[in-house]
């Protein structure tokens, strides 16, 4: 780890050009800090840098194990020029699956784990070194992770070992003084959802917005989580007093969650 003295200006989004992590990263730098955001598409972080200065693109697979090299030369790249250390470090990363368990590609759920679950953990190998006392790890997880769906198998096995991992993490960082947060904000309104609604819809034969409204009425609020309300929950981190919330769930459903735990 960094020492602690240093000033720690510098936050990591991985899937920063989705619908979250784009809004997080806005409200990162919005906050002050200077943000090296991961994606695999040049093009999209080249247009988000262009929108909000204080956005470093680094172009990173992160199902892949290079991502590990290229985040941490982009940490270090970024650090050489204001020397300091990793805020934050977001895990945004969507899942590449869908599906029922009677017609997912089963292999497919190895797939999403190494994403979600192995490139959450590349991200962390990446940035371990450059974390101070008082940084987030900072991942999201699904509800379906903890009340499955019948029609998703993959978010709901999947984030549930995200879960599983990122107690696992915060038994392994906290005595250092770094702090681990699960948002979990449930299905909200993004581009992502209406298409999977859309797929859904078709499946079941019904129209999209009767679906889209079941999705809504889930919620005892009655309506989505947006993306930029999403990622107003990460910049409460960002408070010293955050401290306290190491280790637990963020529930930004809208009034989704059900379970006592």
């Amino acid at each position: 780890m960094t020492d602690a003295g240093l000033d720690a200006d510098l936050a990591v989004v991985v899937g920063a050009t989705g619908s979250i992590g784009s809004a997080v990263v806005e409200r990162l730098v919005g906050r002050g800090l200077r943000v090296l955001a991961v994606a695999r598409s040049k093009e999209s972080l080249d247009e988000l840098a262009a929108r909000l200065p204080g956005v470093l693109p680094c172009v990173a697979d992160i199902g892949d194990a290079s991502a590990v090299g290229a985040i941490g030369a982009g940490v270090e790249a970024a650090l050489a020029q204001r020397p300091g250390g990793v805020r934050m470090a977001v895990f945004a990363a969507g899942l590449p699956v869908r599906g029922s368990a009677e017609t997912i590609d089963p292999s497919m759920l190895a797939v999403g784990a190494d994403v979600k679950m192995g490139g959450l953990l590349r991200l962390v190998h990446a940035v371990r070194d450059h974390l101070v006392r008082g940084s987030r790890i900072v991942t999201f997880a699904g509800s379906l992770g903890l009340e499955p769906r019948a029609t998703e198998a993959g978010p709901g096995a999947i984030n549930a070992g995200v879960f599983n991992l990122m107690r696992q993490l915060s038994l392994i960082y906290g005595p250092r003084g770094v702090t681990t947060h699960t948002i979990s904000p449930g299905p909200a309104d993004t581009p992502r959802l209406r298409r999977i609604v859309e797929a859904v819809a078709a499946e079941r034969g019904e129209p999209f917005d009767a679906v889209w409204a079941s999705y809504a009425a889930e919620n005892s609020l009655g309506r989505l989580p947006t993306a930029a309300e999403v990622a107003w929950g990460v910049t409460v981190l960002l408070d010293p007093e955050a401290d306290l919330m190491h280790g637990s769930v963020m529930y930004l459903d809208a009034g989704g969650h059900r379970g006592i735990h």
